[in-house]
């Protein structure tokens, strides 16, 4: 049998029986055949993308199953939720297509916030129709048409119901914390983001899902959704760069390798490795930008999409005419030939 990925989850479920949320606490992908045909005969399951509602009396069997492949972290899990009466799904994926269920979406979010693949790697499309929007509790997801009836309940018992966010994403803390990183508001980074290890995401730091830093990087703005920012760069305060479902249109914004953003900065193109925005300076794909030789002397007005992807250049505003500028980013090397092009 092929495997994409595979999951045991416990979740939550509304009063009507529909997932509001799963959590996939060790997540596998491409496990292996052998591990794969010894669950799906305990669980039913004959190929293809499924989500397999289990009986907590299962889970021994299950139990049994991961013991005897060696799969051992799988075998803690089911030990652990013996007992339990929360809702139970064993997500098989055998292939990446589009999702079809709320504990598939979930699966795949998790990849990515384990860091098992990296954005744009797995196939999220037509996964907002399948996410519900929740209410997220200091008790848990909760479904908004039962949230008034939970928070009367609350108070009838002398306490109050902390109503954190109301969205289809949560936190990505509460379903996994990488290794190596340090998180100043962990409610400004959605499961589903991708936070590489070294990765410092400061309290203003905001990283949306299917986005995120493969390395080393300090995070003080904004990173939206679909962005992937290179190992060594960082992102200034309250800067921002231009999202799949912001503007962006299909254009994937990505910042190469050490790379820095000033704070307030703007970015709607994808920038090579080694380049610097200067601070408060948006540029779009459509922005006119100067070209300046190593002489600092104009040699052409390209637009700033021609440069999307170009190292080693230096983004600046002319403060006296307020035009936009760009030059290399290292005095010692000449500017590309592919920019003499546009003199």
């Amino acid at each position: 049998m092929n495997n994409f990925a595979l999951g045991l989850g416990v979740g939550t479920r509304s009063s009507q029986g529909t997932w509001l949320e799963v959590y996939y606490h060790a997540p596998l992908l491409n496990a292996s055949s052998e591990l794969l045909s010894i669950v799906a005969e305990k669980v039913g399951y004959t190929g293809g993308n499924q989500a397999i509602e289990l009986k907590n009396t299962q889970l021994k069997e299950l139990e049994a199953a991961f013991l005897a492949v060696g799969a051992e972290a799988q075998a803690e899990i089911t030990e652990v939720l013996e007992g339990t009466q929360q809702p139970l799904v064993l997500c098989i994926l055998e292939s990446d297509d589009a999702p079809s269920s709320t504990a598939e979406v979930y699966l795949k979010l998790s990849l990515l916030s384990h860091r098992l693949v990296k954005p744009h790697a797995v196939n999220l499309n037509g996964m907002f129709g399948l996410l519900p929007n929740v209410a997220w509790t200091s008790e848990g997801a909760v479904a908004l048409e039962e949230l008034p009836n939970h928070q009367l309940a609350a108070r009838a018992q002398g306490r109050v119901l902390d109503v954190l966010s109301v969205d289809k994403f949560p936190k990505m803390a509460n379903y996994v914390v990488p290794a190596g990183v340090r998180i100043g508001d962990a409610s400004r980074i959605r499961l589903g983001a991708h936070v590489g290890e070294g990765t410092t995401v400061m309290h203003e730091g905001f990283i949306n899902f299917n986005a995120g830093t493969l390395g080393v990087s300090m995070v003080e703005g904004r990173i939206s959704a679909g962005v992937v920012v290179g190992n060594g760069s960082d992102l200034g305060g309250g800067c921002s760069t231009m999202g799949t479902l912001s503007g962006g249109n299909n254009v994937v914004i990505a910042v190469g390798e050490n790379c820095l953003i000033g704070a307030n900065a703007g970015l709607g193109i994808p920038l090579g490795d080694r380049c610097t925005l200067e601070a408060g300076l948006y540029v779009t794909g459509g922005s006119k930008v100067t070209l300046l030789d190593d002489q600092n002397q104009p040699v052409g007005v390209i637009k700033a999409s021609d440069l999307a992807g170009k190292p080693d250049l230096l983004f600046r505003r002319n403060s006296q005419n307020g035009q936009i500028e760009v030059k290399t980013n290292q005095s010692a090397i000449e500017l590309n030939a592919e920019l003499h092009k546009h003199n």
